[in-house]
Parts: C-alpha cells; structure tokens; sequence
C-alpha cells in the first residue's frame, strides 16, 4: 500500500493488542517456514528470504522459541510442514487492483475465503495474471522521520537506490529486491531507525480514488489482511 495507510498498517501491526498476537504470530512463522522451503534452506547467512522474515518477526517481538520451530517445520521437521504460498488477483471497488499474497495449509479454504471477502465489499476475485502485470517485485525501505535523515536522500541515491520519497511520515525507499538488505544496513550503520524493510509488490502507477471509492478499499485490504492465511496485500491506489 502506499502513502499514509501504508505507515499506519506496519504501525498497526507493530502495536497488535495482545488478543490478534497470536495470530500475527501465526501469518509471521508461515512466512518463515516457506521462506525455508523456497529461499535456500535453514542457514538465514545464505537465505535472503528467510533472514527477512526472521528480521519481520522479530521487529514485531515474536519468541525465538517460536521462530525455531517454524524453521523447523519449513525443513520438513514437525505434522504441520505442508504450507504452501498462493498469490490471489483481483479488482476492488472503483476498479482497483490488488494483490494479495497468502500462505495457506487447505488452498480451497483460502480461496473461497479470498473470494468471499472480495465479494462482501464491492470487489471481485480475478484470474492469475488479471492484474499481477500491474506490479514488479522492489525492496521497500521506511525510515520515520528523526534527527540525522535530512541528507540520506541524496547518500540513497549515490548508492543506487531507485526511488527516495519525501511524505509527511519520514522516507520511503525502493531498491531492486536484490538490494534491499545492503541499503537497510547502510541506513542502519548510520545509527537510523527503520520502521520496515521489506520485498514487495509496488505498482507500476498509482492511481487516485475519490474519499468514498478510497473507504471502500480501505475497508476491503483491511478485511482481507484480518484474514488468518494473508500476510500481505498490495494496491495501486494511493490511500
């Protein structure tokens, strides 16, 4: 998501009341566990993937316990190993595009929940490849705004980030994905705090919707990202 909502989701999330910590937790160990099965293995050294999930679960203080058990479980240890990451396209009111990304253990029960979601708030599931072509992989970096980031945007550039944006919130950053880890240490190493770091889906053009349009879409990605299975859901609307 962009501009203030996307602030205020990762700042939600961040903040979750005790009774939704467990299923944060949840969506945060399914991610560990298929970054395993996908990104290269237990050793996060050598699996980019797995070490950005580790970092996620661990901004939102999720138990070590917890992250070594969903490791395990992705390398084929524990009943629950059979996960799997599905990927849903679709339209939400006033036309806009999401994406929606999941990790599921039943793919049919998230893809009638996926579709009955949409449904319920004015939106429609569509087929694979009906908006992905909309979106390409980038490394997204947020920095809130605190003494010492007034000169970052342009150090950011001289080491090849892509995009800096400037928003009332602090710096929004993108990167190639392959890139993502060096500059978050190269803020990082600058003793700056980053909100998050993260590989997303980021739209190829944004889009405007009107205050009531924008509600609606608001009210369907929050729907969507209450659900158990979601970990994570883009849009080309500006909100």
């Amino acid at each position: 998501m962009s501009g203030h909502s996307k602030w205020s989701t990762i700042k939600r999330q961040k903040g979750v009341a005790d009774q939704k910590r467990g299923q944060l937790f949840t969506k945060l160990a399914r991610a560990i566990s298929v970054a395993v099965k996908t990104g290269g293995g237990t050793d996060p050294t050598f699996n980019f993937k797995l070490r950005m999930a580790i970092d996620k679960a661990k901004d939102s203080a999720m138990p070590n316990d917890n992250i070594e058990r969903a490791i395990k479980r992705g390398s084929g240890e524990g009943k629950d190993s059979i996960i799997e990451a599905v990927t849903y396209e679709g339209y939400g009111p006033a036309g806009a595009a999401l994406l929606v990304e999941t990790i599921t253990d039943n793919k049919n029960r998230t893809t009638a929940n996926i579709r009955s979601i949409f449904n319920k708030h004015e939106g429609k599931l569509g087929e694979q490849g009906s908006v992905g072509w909309m979106f390409e992989a980038k490394g997204e970096i947020l920095v809130e705004k605190q003494p010492g980031i007034e000169d970052l945007s342009m150090e950011l550039i001289d080491q090849g980030v892509e995009d800096v944006k400037i928003t009332d919130e602090g710096l929004e950053i993108y990167t190639l994905p392959l890139d993502l880890e060096k500059i978050k240490k190269f803020i990082t190493d600058k003793g700056l705090k980053i909100l998050s770091a993260e590989p997303i889906m980021r739209p190829a053009q944004n889009i405007e919707a009107v205050e009531g349009d924008a509600k609606k879409i608001q009210g369907l990605i929050e729907a969507l990202e209450d659900d158990d299975d979601v970990i994570k859901v883009h849009t080309n609307v500006n909100l």
